[in-house]
């Protein structure tokens, strides 16, 4: 009996454990933080309290990106069952890294997106002090949004930061409204473009491939094409974003070096599909199969761009403190020492590692069911609309987009599979006061038929000239059934609440922050 007490005393403490080992880790990183920090060397020769300051509050930061951002990359393949969590982590963890060390840059705007005017701030004390209430609500409201289960715009979280202790610190004149309102604008243009491109790319797989009476034959044809589309696609996306800071071309050579790498892809992988098409039954499930390889690739990828871009959201406000603690001014650009970006890299790594599987499972599999097709979709969504906004001059959310697309597949399946039920239903009252099982012969046949035969089919009904049409009351009831199973209304309201709350919410934080410390020193 005392046995068995342990036993349970083990298992209700187990969760507690874990969660204690994962803060206890994070804790660790930014303690390791402040005592690097502390040795630092500066202008004046002494320690520097506001430089420590920073730093620990940008490895915090760093952790909530990994906690919160990275899951946009891996989640859709982890869902997919592509890969398993542990893979995903292990895959993000390197290549964000390898994104960060390698194409992060040397230099970063001091001020994020040009939102307000550094000429009105006061002094190089009155920034650092600004930049760190910034940071500080940015990973705030990132840890918050992580803890309910929402991903949401990192850089959205630093951009409300910075608006807030802006214009705590210097009025509402320093505030860059029209880049806000571009900003404000990208709420609604990220998510759309990423889900109708996302939502086209399943429809042709599905048109191409799944509604093809020899699924297997259909692959063998289409897959290569599809893979040197995203060859293209990502090539010409990591040259543009994840290598801008080491190599920078114009958007044509890109497409055309991207182009290039294409037809190379296609030439190697059409063999390779073929022959391990052949060995694979003709099913849904097996065409699937034939995805997983490039959806690996594309999580690879779309990880290290991000670390290239995104670790700017964590050591960027760090660097700019660091320069105006070394310069005792006040500049639009600033260099990243080594160690501020080891800081950035290794804290987006950490928190993947301790906190990120909650945010893989929301995107991967809460929101709506995904299998490698869906994924495949939404990778491609996430890369093209990158480009496309890049060219238009577009601020775009890359959490925006991949969530997007996400929805953008579960409501074409809802649309889809919705169709597909009231057409059943239609055929249904075609054929009312006939025999049930020639009902059911007739369904059986129309399932099995190719679309064209499917056309045919529903045409002939149609000459009948039943009456086909559903009443409101049953096509609401099946709307709801098909509603309810394929998209979670929950988790849509909950992710498209904390996207337009994030800036406010930060930039609340970030004036509230501001004007305690401000109280404090009495500076």
């Amino acid at each position: 009996m005392e046995f068995r007490n342990i036993n349970d005393i083990e298992s209700a403490t187990k969760r507690g454990r874990r969660e204690m080992f994962r803060l206890g880790s994070a804790l660790l990183f930014i303690i390791l933080i402040m005592l690097f920090t502390a040795n630092q060397p500066t202008a004046s020769g002494s320690m520097s309290i506001e430089l420590v300051i920073a730093a620990m509050i940008g490895g915090y930061m760093a952790l909530n990106i990994g906690a919160n951002d990275v899951a946009n990359n891996v989640g859709p393949a982890v869902g997919s069952k592509a890969l398993t969590l542990t893979g995903a982590i292990i895959i993000a963890a390197i290549f964000e890294t390898s994104g960060a060390l390698i194409a992060g840059g040397d230099v970063v705007s001091t001020i994020k997106k040009g939102i307000i005017d550094p000429a009105l701030i006061a002094d190089s004390d009155t920034f650092i002090w600004l930049m760190i209430a910034a940071l500080l609500a940015g990973a705030l409201w990132l840890n918050i949004a992580t803890a309910i289960g929402a991903p949401v715009s990192t850089t959205h979280s630093i951009v409300g930061g910075v608006l807030g202790a802006g214009i705590a610190a210097a009025g509402w004149n320093i505030a860059n409204w029209n880049q806000m309102g571009a900003i404000a604008a990208s709420w609604v243009i990220s998510p759309l473009i990423g889900g109708i491109i996302a939502a086209l790319f399943l429809f042709w797989i599905k048109r191409s491939i799944t509604y093809k009476d020899n699924m297997i034959e259909a692959a063998k044809t289409m897959l290569p094409i599809l893979i040197a589309i995203m060859a293209w696609a990502f090539s010409t996306y990591l040259i543009m974003k994840g290598l801008k800071k080491i190599w920078k071309v114009d958007f044509e050579y890109a497409l055309l070096i991207g182009l290039g790498i294409a037809i190379a892809v296609h030439i190697i992988v059409k063999p390779l599909i073929t022959r391990q098409a052949t060995s694979l039954a003709n099913g849904k499930s097996s065409v699937n199969q034939l995805f997983t390889i490039p959806l690996i690739f594309a999580a690879a990828l779309l990880s290290f761009a991000h670390g290239a871009n995104d670790v700017a959201n964590a050591v960027g406000p760090l660097a700019a403190i660091h320069d105006a603690i070394q310069t005792h001014g006040i500049a639009t650009k600033a260099e990243i020492p080594l160690w501020v970006m080891l800081i950035g890299a290794i804290g987006i790594s950490l928190g993947l590692m301790l906190f990120g599987p909650k945010l893989i499972r929301t995107v991967g599999s809460e929101i709506t069911e995904l299998d490698q097709m869906r994924a495949y979709s939404i990778a491609m969504a996430a890369a093209i609309t990158v480009i496309i906004a890049s060219q238009l001059g577009l601020p775009v959310s890359s959490t925006h987009i991949a969530v997007g697309g996400i929805f953008g597949v579960g409501f074409l399946r809802e649309y889809l599979k919705r169709s597909y039920a009231t057409t059943i239903q239609a055929i249904r009252d075609h054929h009312q006061g006939q025999d049930q099982a020639e009902i059911d012969r007739f369904i059986q046949q129309f399932e099995k038929a190719s679309l064209v035969e499917k056309k045919e089919m529903l045409t002939q009904l149609k000459q009948k000239e039943a009456d086909v049409s559903l009443s409101k009351k049953e096509r609401k009831s099946l709307n709801k059934v098909y509603q309810k199973e394929l998209v979670k209304r929950s988790a849509f309201l909950k992710i498209v609440a904390a996207w337009l709350i994030t800036v406010p919410a930060s930039a609340l934080m970030a004036a509230m922050i501001f004007f305690a410390i401000k109280e404090m020193l009495q500076f």
